[in-house]
């Protein structure tokens, strides 16, 4: 094996680096197109959530299809986006946007996690095509009432998770299921990010931007512009602070988020959930620091068991254990100097050998045992991008590949995880009663009751 020189630094040798790209995606089966349409056709495309994340969503959609409406409760973020699409109708709150149904095909949602649920749900049951940046939902509820409901509507659905269209994983999926490295029984994902509850010394090693460790007291002034009743949504209400806005700020918060795990989960758990054909566990454990009731961990795990299962090909996939690292946590290959330990990463462990990926490269592992191995030829095709798949896929030409069949399963494993660590202790998993048998604590973490005014019934 070559020689580790540093944590960031080490370099596989030219026979144990499988590289391509970026990234991955999950089999779906396409849904059928809201109208019959050429490819020349332009969609009338809503868009709720314009700023940050949203306005990068917006521009890669824009194009050759027409933006009918706009929605932010920024102000200053719906006026940017009005100035560029100055014939949509524009609305600060996103209930409103589904009383002119007959303007748009297809909506765009980029809002905060906890509000995720209520812009998708509302355009599924009228039948329109779905994106959703990641996280799909804010619970395990929601993410079910979502993937319940695309299935009943037929329509063309996407989750955000951008790394899914390149090449790399595909490459992986491929290796995986080819067996090149035998049964997988193991799989391990660990991310560098450590943002949540820390110290402030914490956080500036971190690279953090918020280094809060309970809810502060009193308030700031709401900034100009932003309407700070419909930032909160369905959340309980509380004063506005610096602390939650603006920016990802929000998401070390459980009221309104549910930190790294449910972030950066949809990345990286996407790789195994993908190459192993996982849906839901049976039992996930968690450990970390006790849990705040307040603020999501900077650095946490959690253990996800998985039973065997038959495949579509006909294959039996054996049991297994994936396990998430996250901050300071890491896999014991990686503490041992057995794999490179790289700042983000998957491991997959099967009886002939390993696989390391990360977004953008792979490699086989022990490399010795490698050596002349000759990969299988592609057969995952390329993907034109998140965007633009959804978006053709919408127009009835090809899949999109990251369907909220597929995308809801994931995000309700990744929910899974935090549930555990708040609960404190080794939680089952009932998929079917979307219950855990004998931790009746849990269930708070699974749903909760919106705020009046706000439904998803």
């Amino acid at each position: 094996m070559s020689q580790l020189n540093s944590s960031l630094s080490w370099q596989p040798t030219r026979r144990g680096f499988l590289a391509t790209s970026a990234a991955a995606t999950a089999a779906a089966v396409r849904p059928a197109s809201l109208r019959a349409q050429g490819a020349n056709d332009r969609l009338r495309i809503a868009v709720i959530g314009t700023g940050g994340r949203g306005y990068g969503n917006l521009r890669s959609v824009a194009e050759s299809n027409e933006i009918t409406v706009l929605c932010d409760v920024f102000e200053p973020n719906l006026r940017k986006a009005a100035e560029e699409h100055p014939r949509a109708k524009t609305f600060a709150d996103l209930r409103q946007v589904f009383d002119h149904a007959d303007d748009f095909d297809a909506v765009v949602v980029s809002t905060c996690e906890h509000t995720h649920a209520f812009a998708t749900l509302p355009a599924l049951k009228l039948g329109k095509h779905v994106y959703c940046e990641k996280p799909l939902s804010y619970n395990v509820e929601e993410a079910r009432k979502i993937r319940m409901a695309a299935r009943e509507a037929n329509v063309v659905t996407q989750m955000g998770i951008q790394i899914h269209s390149g090449d790399n994983y595909r490459r992986v999926v491929e290796l995986i299921r080819s067996g090149a490295i035998g049964d997988v029984t193991e799989a391990h994902v660990w991310v560098g990010r450590a943002w949540g509850r820390q110290s402030a010394e914490e956080a500036q090693a971190n690279g953090d931007i918020v280094s809060v460790r309970e809810r502060p007291e009193g308030s700031e002034p709401v900034p100009e512009g932003l309407d700070w009743d419909l930032w909160i949504g369905p959340a309980p209400m509380r004063p506005f602070h610096g602390v939650y806005f603006p920016g990802p700020k929000w998401y070390r918060w459980w009221d309104f988020g549910n930190g790294t795990m449910s972030d950066l989960g949809s990345h990286w758990n996407d790789l195994p959930f993908w190459a192993l054909d996982l849906d839901a566990p049976t039992s996930i454990e968690a450990f970390g620091p006790p849990p705040h009731p307040e603020i999501a961990p900077a650095s946490m795990r959690a253990v996800y068991e998985y039973p065997a299962r038959k495949l579509a090909s006909g294959a039996t996939r054996p049991a297994l254990t994936l396990t998430w690292h996250q901050g300071t946590e890491r896999p014991p290959q990686v503490l041992d100097g057995t794999v490179p330990n790289w700042g983000s990463g998957c491991l997959f462990v099967g009886s002939k050998g390993m696989l390391l990926s990360d977004y953008g490269k792979h490699m086989l592992l022990p490399e010795k045992e490698f050596e002349g191995f000759a990969a299988p030829e592609p057969s995952i095709p390329s993907s034109p991008g998140q965007h633009a798949e959804w978006l053709a896929a919408c127009r009835g030409e090809g899949e999109a590949t990251c369907g909220f069949e597929y995308s809801g399963l994931l995000t309700e494993a990744n929910h899974l995880g935090n549930v555990a660590y708040r609960v404190g202790h080794k939680i089952a998993w009932d998929t079917d009663a979307m219950t855990c048998p004998g931790s009746p604590e849990a269930a708070p973490f699974l749903a909760r009751t919106p705020r009046a005014g706000w439904s998803l019934s």
